[in-house]
């Protein structure tokens, strides 16, 4: 409300403010749906219009344009939005009277906004949801936040947690305990990746929800033991009681760093005997990570950290193949190569992800590179002739591909002419009449090829390999 010609509270505001100073007055102007609020770290949409309480105007996002977004409860903003928007629901307008402690204190903001001035913000809430904190930003794992934790330390990989969990899908709970577990190692006691990522970015006696897309939970196949059926979302209330961090690799010198190669290595390798491939992949990761930029150690330290990494990388590779992730196992392979072409497995893993994505001659080069360094290996030799094979099958396939597609063409020249014939007026009386039927365009699309006349036709080059391709699929052809 005015008075005078100052903007001041209305009679219905409250003081929103956690300890009652009044240093944060709130108006409702249009009553937001459902009862849901944000949380600390949750993502919120809102347009805004800032004004002083003169009712003069320094910032509007609806001037703009755009919504803005930022996370509750991580000083992206002045205190008094993190608080006063916590408040909000979806749909809900407020009027904020927010006062220079809550706001940009003594100093201001200049030029716009004086020292100790109280602002008046119209906010709209829009959306709001927890935090990606997924790896890839896909949504996959989304963070909210219930209780605030202790600290500023989170566990990392390898830290040994307790926690409580419950688990809960299509509001049915599968999954109530208390456990205490190695972070990487989770899957071992039904604990999804996503959780393990969630911990990760969690503190001491922290409450969180969790939201897990099928693909950071238990994937398309499930989970028989909690029943879990797959491709299913999951909802977890996750406390993290106690945690006891694993030290990092800048944390210990060259001799430590190698003892704790050997037992990830050592952990790796029973997983993968288990065929927890993904657990597995994890721990040779580590070795990786512990070893890979070790530049310190000499002599016989050196060569088994050599020795250490190389079968880390080909047995990471394999996990990968194990998981059908071909491109992965490639990557690992490539750097293994890099660091020694003379090891014969290396290369036979790399034909194998080659030959998974269909590539067909690399795969073919791998596997005669692998033979040439391990003339005993049957395996390879095998490869050599299966990728032979299938190259002559696709050169076969591409044969007679463009040889149905060239007969395509002649019967649609066959055609044109006969239309043409057809269709063609007497010379004497109507030769003003003859048109080539062209359309004046140059085609851009070298596989297009337009058939001219009064009717017309046109064949795509690419259409007819496509025809040809499921004629001859349909026929059984390799």
């Amino acid at each position: 409300m005015t008075v005078g010609t100052e903007l001041v509270p209305g009679p219905n505001a409250v003081d929103i403010t956690p300890t009652k100073d009044g240093g944060i007055m709130k108006e409702i102007k249009v009553e937001g749906k459902g009862e849901g609020k944000p949380w600390t770290g949750d993502k919120v949409y809102v347009h805004y219009v800032g004004t002083l309480t003169d009712g003069s105007k320094f910032d509007s996002s609806r001037d703009r344009g755009d919504q803005f977004s930022f996370n509750i409860g991580k000083s992206e903003v002045i205190k008094g939005w993190d608080i006063g928007v916590s408040t909000m629901r979806i749909g809900e307008v407020a009027t904020l009277f927010i006062k220079a402690h809550y706001g940009y204190g003594s100093a201001g903001s200049p030029p716009k906004i004086p020292g100790d001035a109280t602002l008046v913000f119209e906010i709209e809430l829009f959306d709001f949801h927890g935090e990606d904190i997924s790896k890839d930003k896909d949504m996959g794992v989304v963070k909210r936040t219930k209780t605030a934790g202790e600290g500023y330390d989170q566990p990392n990989d390898g830290s040994q947690v307790e926690i409580e969990l419950v688990g809960r899908v299509g509001g049915r709970t599968f999954d109530e305990r208390k456990l205490e577990f190695e972070v990487g190692e989770g899957l071992n006691v039904n604990i999804p990746r996503g959780i393990e990522f969630a911990l990760e970015k969690m503190k001491k006696k922290e409450v969180a929800q969790i939201t897990l897309t099928p693909a950071y939970g238990f994937g398309s196949a499930g989970c028989s033991q909690l029943g879990v059926e797959g491709n299913a979302t999951l909802v977890y209330e996750l406390t993290l009681v106690k945690f006891e961090k694993a030290k990092e690799s800048w944390q210990l010198d060259a001799e430590q760093k190698l003892e704790q190669a050997r037992i990830f290595k050592e952990k790796g390798t029973k997983h993968f005997k288990d065929q927890k491939y993904e657990i597995a992949s994890s721990r040779y990761q580590k070795v990786i990570d512990f070893l890979e930029h070790e530049i310190s150690l000499k002599g016989e330290a050196e060569d088994e950290r050599k020795a250490l990494l190389q079968a880390g990388r080909l047995n990471l590779a394999m996990c990968h193949l194990k998981m059908s992730q071909w491109i992965e196992a490639r990557g690992v392979c490539d750097k293994a190569i890099e660091e020694n072409e003379n090891v014969a497995k290396a290369w036979f893993r790399r034909g194998e992800a080659h030959l998974a994505l269909n590539d067909c001659e690399s795969a073919k080069a791998d596997f005669e590179k692998t033979f040439q360094l391990d003339p005993e290996n049957k395996a390879a030799k095998n490869k050599i002739t299966h990728c032979q094979q299938k190259i002559k099958a696709q050169k076969e396939k591409e044969k007679k591909t463009f040889a149905n597609m060239f007969d395509k063409f002649a019967m649609a020249d066959k055609k044109k002419e006969a239309l043409e014939r057809q269709s063609k007026p007497d010379a004497m009386n109507h030769i003003d009449q003859w048109s080539s039927g062209g359309e004046g365009n140059i085609n851009t699309d070298p596989n297009s090829i337009k058939v001219g006349g009064d009717i017309q036709m046109s064949l795509d080059i690419n259409e007819a390999i496509k025809e040809d391709i499921q004629v001859t699929e349909a026929s059984g052809d390799d």
